[in-house]
């Protein structure tokens, strides 16, 4: 079978005369080059390839995405603008496409609301077997379901509004420094710059001093100015050479920060004042964000807020102790019940999600748990012929981990429904049925499937970068060079947190070190969180370190910080930083949340970029300077829209839309900026370029060449300058903060803390990330990562094995040692796996 013009091989079976097929013909998205494919239904298919080959492109920008249009065609025109459509894949014909389901990897929402119960709905069973079944006080009323959820009116806890945690400002927590003046910055939790001085303006208006100690004003005076509900208006005459009178409104330190975390959507905002507040469970609810009476109400003697703590196998236990036997309406209804939860709980326990609590946040879970839990609600739902396309569901395993999953995707199939994985473990690849390999190589060198067929097939297609990684008998084994010898060690001592009790540990210095472990067992946690924010403190004793150093999400979801209390974390000792002269956490947080952040401006390229421009004889002659040739400042950029390069197009009966700017046509600029050009291209079309192309274009620029060649050698030569911050994966984001600080002047020792630094990285790609990681540790930095993938580990100086299991049966230090030391473990659950990548 011919599956296009490039196809380097084929199987035997011939699709069109074989029914049970999708069958897509002139697929162009992204840098799809017309592609014709046929994938099999009711079948395992895994889309392989590198990075940037084009394999999501075609399993979810076409396959997917066609489902989805067809079936929004089906709804009503009015109904279509209450759904968030996706968009129509450019792609000439799909047939043989069923109805598609889309599990993608997403982090968990932002909001502290919703929790694993919510996500997998086991809350609204749970919350309807205490209202129909609880044992409630004598002479009680019998409460409504949502009198359970902390999420309702009814239910809310009326000191905290249901979240749990109540956040009181004090005179310690407002002042942090009691003999500066209201002038020198006394009240710590004003805001600062103008809206600080107007406060003080207000202040000396009022015949407040504003020049006097703190602590030498008196006391009636300190509590009316921290803790007053009056707003009083005064007029005020600022100082300045023609000054304006204004109406300046008073906000005493407490209305302001209460009123800031209740209305900031912004983070930093918010995470910000948390500094001036003490934080802590409710004393009213206790911390479960419910209402006295719906505490009251118990099963099994426990409170639903009890329940909601426990570990997901402890629960599963607790409901299958309920006895069978009906001898009421109560116990009747109690039995139904307690039988679907167990049933629907199962499943998480199968996907090794038991030592999760359905009262666990949703902002700690990461995409790959996430979309576990998505999975088993979809196990549930008990759906037929269906394509479900997923989105890596390894990333983030354990290896251990990943043999359950594979399990699910199994009885997916067997149950009449068609599993599309788009992934990089090669483990759940050779487990599949089927496996569409696209690339061979990233961006405009990618989008040709060079095979489609069973999975042994792709040994003989030499193009295919992925058969080397696939297959044992083609690998290049890890490398065996020597481990590197540790400079020195830094050593916590009683640590405590989440899962962390008391415990010990020390970290070579100079060399590269993997934290690995099952998932929950507590490595991100004292990684990430706890060794990063030691460190950081006491590099910078008086900043904030939780607020300017925070990961931005673990990778596991019972390792992550809440949503806005940070939690209790105590280190008994601390030694050996004092070799440490900078901390740098390198994670997968989007390097921008708009399209106007892209990949030239966070790295400092485009700087140079439009340096350049401005120093062409064209651009001095119109006396253009570099800030002409910026889209996000007025001069240069398209008056239309902005220099976001599309407007939107509302349509009536139907959602808006976005289409390419009518007078710029896409490119952001406007027509005079756009005729200046620097060796035949203009900016616009030199922000087009992709990183490989441009390494040749600007050769000339050293400062930007030497971005470029940093971007190119960790893999991401396919991407565009311009490309915008919104498009990138987090692995691409991560490699662009690693590429990024190595390009940096070196300036003393550094630690470089990574958190899964391979997720969504193709074998190939790690390889480059490895070389990238083992460069930093050469010119005398330490290196510890957080990781899964054994290749990672077997080529680690010092491993350090967490478990032995996740959860409470987590949190320690299983085996350490080099590769070899820790692959000979005879208890630990990473020792096989690693064993066999050093084979």
């Amino acid at each position: 079978m011919q599956l296009d013009s490039t196809s380097a091989s084929a199987p035997t079976t011939d699709p069109q005369r074989t029914p049970g097929f999708v069958r897509v013909r002139g697929a162009r998205e992204n840098n799809l080059r017309g592609v014709d494919v046929d994938v099999p239904r009711d079948a395992i298919v895994a889309f392989t390839g590198v990075s940037g080959s084009g394999k999501s492109s075609l399993a979810f920008g076409t396959i997917f995405a066609e489902a989805q249009r067809r079936f929004f065609e089906s709804v009503a025109p009015y109904a279509r603008r209450l759904i968030q459509q996706g968009h129509t894949p450019h792609v000439d014909e799909i047939t043989g496409l069923p109805p598609a389901v889309a599990l993608q990897q997403r982090r968990g929402t932002p909001s502290s609301r919703s929790s694993v119960g919510t996500v997998t709905t086991l809350s609204n069973s749970l919350r309807m077997l205490y209202s129909r079944a609880g044992m409630y006080p004598a002479g009680a009323t019998r409460l409504e379901s949502d009198s359970f959820s902390p999420n309702t009116a009814m239910g809310a806890c009326p000191a905290c509004q249901g979240l749990g945690t109540a956040h009181t400002a004090t005179e310690n927590s407002l002042v942090l420094d009691p003999t500066l003046t209201i002038r020198e910055g006394a009240v710590t939790a004003w805001p600062g710059a103008w809206q600080g001085k107007n406060l003080r303006d207000i202040l000396s208006a009022l015949d407040y001093s504003v020049d006097t100690r703190w602590s030498e004003m008196s006391r009636s005076d300190r509590d009316w100015i921290l803790f007053t509900e009056e707003q009083p208006v005064v007029d005020i005459m600022p100082e300045r050479e023609r000054p304006r009178p204004y109406k300046g409104k008073f906000w005493s330190a407490k209305s302001y920060v209460m009123h800031t975390l209740a209305d900031s959507k912004s983070a930093s905002v918010r995470n910000r004042v948390l500094q001036y507040v003490e934080s802590g469970p409710c004393a009213l609810c206790g911390g479960s964000g419910l209402t006295t009476a719906a505490l009251a109400v118990t099963f099994d003697s426990r409170t639903i807020a009890e329940l909601n703590a426990l570990p997901l196998t402890d629960l599963a236990v607790v409901l299958r102790a309920h006895p069978d036997g009906a001898a009421d309406a109560r116990a009747e209804v109690a039995a139904t019940i307690t039988a679907d939860l167990g049933r629907r709980l199962d499943v998480l326990l199968e996907l090794g999600l038991g030592y999760l609590s359905l009262g666990r946040a949703t902002p700690t879970l990461s995409p790959g748990e996430m979309q576990r839990l998505r999975i088993a609600t979809q196990l549930r739902a008990g759906l037929f012929g269906v394509i479900y396309v997923l989105d890596e569901p390894s990333a983030g395993l354990h290896p251990a981990d990943a043999e359950p999953l594979l399990a699910v995707l199994e009885e997916l199939k067997s149950t009449g429904n068609s599993v599309f994985v788009v992934e990089h473990n090669m483990d759940v690849v050779r487990r599949a049925d089927w496996v569409v390999d696209v690339g061979p190589h990233a961006g405009d060198n990618g989008g040709r499937v060079l095979y489609s067929g069973p999975t042994d097939g792709l040994a003989a297609v030499t193009d295919s970068v992925t058969r080397e990684f696939l297959f044992a008998q083609q690998r290049t084994p890890v490398t065996g060079r020597a481990p590197r010898h540790p400079l020195d060690w830094l050593m916590l001592e009683g640590i405590t947190r989440h899962n962390l009790q008391d415990l010990d540990a020390r970290f070579p210095l100079g060399v590269l070190t993997v934290v690995t472990g099952v998932s929950g067992s507590g490595k991100s946690t004292l990684v990430s969180q706890v060794l990063a924010e030691a460190v950081a403190l006491h590099l910078h004793p008086n900043q904030d370190v939780h607020t300017s150093t925070a990961s931005t999400g673990a990778t596991e979801e019972d390792e992550a910080p809440d949503d806005d209390t940070e939690s209790a974390t105590t280190v008994q000792a601390l030694t050996g930083a004092d070799m440490i002269g900078r901390i740098v956490r390198v994670d997968q947080k989007a390097i921008g949340r708009t399209p106007r952040s892209n990949l030239a401006t966070y790295t400092g390229l485009f700087d140079a970029v439009r340096s350049t421009f401005a120093a062409t004889p064209e651009a001095r002659a119109r006396k253009y300077g570099a800030g002409r040739f910026s889209f996000n400042v007025t001069g240069g950029r398209c008056a239309t829209c902005l220099g976001e390069g599309f407007v939107a197009v509302g349509l009536l009966f139907l959602p808006g839309s976005y289409a390419p700017c009518p007078d710029c046509g896409g490119s952001r600029y406007n027509p005079e900026t756009l005729e200046v050009t620097y060796r035949g291209k203009n900016v616009a079309e030199v922000l087009g370029l992709t990183v490989d192309a441009a390494v040749d274009f600007l050769a000339d620029v050293p400062v930007a060449l030497r971005s470029l060649e940093t971007l190119r050698e960790v893999g991401l030569g396919y991407l565009r300058l311009g490309q915008p911050a919104t498009e990138l994966s987090g692995g691409e984001a991560q490699r662009i903060k690693l590429a990024t600080e190595l390009q940096r002047a070196r300036r003393g020792h550094t630690l470089y803390v990574l958190d899964e630094p391979t997720t969504g990285l193709h074998p190939a790609d790690v390889v480059l990330l490895l070389k990238q990681l083992n460069r930093l540790v050469d010119t005398g930095n330490t290196v510890i990562v957080v990781e899964h993938d054994m290749d990672v580990v077997a080529s680690a100086d010092w491993v350090i094995d967490m478990g032995p299991e996740g959860g409470d049966k987590g949190g320690t230090i299983v085996a350490q040692g080099t590769p070899q030391t820790v692959a000979d473990h005879p208890t630990s659950r990473t020792a096989p796996y690693l064993a066999l990548s050093l084979a």
